[in-house]
């Protein structure tokens, strides 16, 4: 499915897992800076803030307390953003501590659709579990609290997850699937034009698609993926420089690109509102 004509859904990933001060200063940790980034990355045109907790060293943290904490600080600046929290977690969490961020009510989440074989880092070898049984029972949840899923599909193997949710009725049309490109140490395939090409082709119906590409990849594929009628993501969870050799001096500069670019595609940025709306989210 193509988004309404006219319109471009932008979402701002903010810090992720792996991404630290020591990379980059400017990565939001905390709960008032990454509020203060929900709200320039609103301002600057994205409709969804994507967001991991951290504890107060920078590490992934993966209590209810934190993420309630966040929800708190980001409503407190900006109250029509919409919020999405992560799944994925940092390698440190359990699947139980991943999850917990559900229990903090979030208008949306992301769900990664099958297990991946950590590629390179410090975690090289090791899986990133997430069983079928494990999907079913967190959409299930996700169902049960009016949380809307974002569909985190790294290769084209993933869709048996997303065609067996829909087959069991735990998710709800219209289905919003991220394809994250590039993202090797988590086993992603390529981030190339030709792969976003077939991941594309192969999505199941009434399904909205989103663009998620890491490091040099994320402006020219999420350029593509406007193109070809999608929603995309940028921000410093997989990009930390605005141009080589450049770093990036916050996420709401990613944002300002899209914006611009999106406007010379004749694509306006759809409003939080008007993105509850189209993807089937209910505002809390």
């Amino acid at each position: 499915m193509k988004l309404p004509s006219g319109k471009v859904i932008i979402t701002a990933s903010l810090n992720g897992a792996f991404v630290t001060k020591a990379i980059n200063p400017n990565v939001p940790e905390q709960p008032d800076e990454i509020a203060r980034a929900s709200r320039q990355c609103h301002d600057a045109g994205a409709a969804i803030v994507h967001i991991h907790a951290r504890d107060e060293q920078g590490t992934p943290c993966g209590t209810r307390e934190k993420f309630e904490e966040i929800l708190a600080a980001v409503r407190a600046r900006c109250s029509d953003v919409i919020v999405q929290f992560s799944t994925g977690g940092g390698t440190n969490l359990t699947i139980e501590e991943r999850v917990s961020c559900l229990d903090a009510d979030p208008e949306m989440a992301s769900l990664n659709m099958g297990t991946l074989m950590r590629q390179s880092g410090p975690n090289a070898g090791e899986p990133f579990v997430n069983m079928s049984a494990d999907i079913e029972a967190w959409a299930a949840k996700m169902q049960a609290m009016r949380i809307k899923p974002e569909m985190e599909c790294y290769s084209q193997s993933m869709y048996r997850d997303v065609r067996n949710l829909i087959a069991k009725g735990l998710a709800e049309p219209p289905y919003y699937v991220n394809l994250v490109l590039g993202m090797k140490h988590q086993g992603a395939v390529e981030a190339t034009p030709e792969t976003l090409v077939s991941m594309h082709q192969s999505l199941p119906e009434d399904c909205y698609f989103n663009t998620t590409a890491t490091g040099a990849a994320q402006l020219p594929l999420t350029t593509m993926g406007m193109v070809m009628g999608g929603a995309v993501r940028v921000g410093m969870e997989d990009n930390v420089y605005y141009a080589k050799g450049e770093p990036v001096s916050g996420n709401a500069q990613l944002v300002e690109r899209t914006v611009r670019i999106a406007r010379e595609l004749m694509l306006e940025p759809a409003t939080p509102d008007e993105a509850r709306t189209i993807l089937g989210v209910v505002k809390k």
